[in-house]
């Protein structure tokens, strides 16, 4: 049998960087949290949308591969799942295009700081809703 995953007890890392994902994944797995990774946006979004009420913190990169990105995936959170405490980055710094990020996500440039990684996640898992 699997293992029951408690509500709001996921930390949902997006980055197409391999290195980079699994520097992530290990810090945050430093967490109370369950870590689970994904490439892109639209792997992102498949998970949210058969698992979202297990998902309590997004880490996700601006710049991603396939149709979507980082953007499109927040937004999209935002709207559907509001309760995921999001945070966006990316190497480059915002421009016109990227900067319109929504004022409740977080964004950290790369490279990113640990300490502040793992504060976000610590809020996100302290934040999310209980189930009765």
């Amino acid at each position: 049998m699997g293992q029951r995953i408690e509500p709001y007890r996921v930390a949902l890392i997006v980055e197409d960087d391999f290195e980079v994902r699994g520097l992530a994944a290990a810090l945050l797995e430093e967490t109370d949290l369950k870590v689970v990774e994904a490439s892109s946006a639209e792997e992102a979004l498949d998970y949210m949308n058969q698992h979202s009420e297990e998902v309590a913190f997004l880490f996700s990169d601006l710049r991603l591969p396939c149709l979507m990105d980082g953007m499109d995936l927040v937004r999209t959170v935002r709207l559907k799942w509001p309760w995921v405490r999001t945070v966006l980055t990316s190497g480059k710094p915002l421009d016109d295009e990227t900067g319109n990020v929504p004022r409740d996500v977080r964004f950290m440039p790369k490279p990113w700081r640990a300490l502040e990684v793992l504060m976000e996640a610590e809020r996100a898992a302290a934040q999310a809703p209980r189930r009765n």
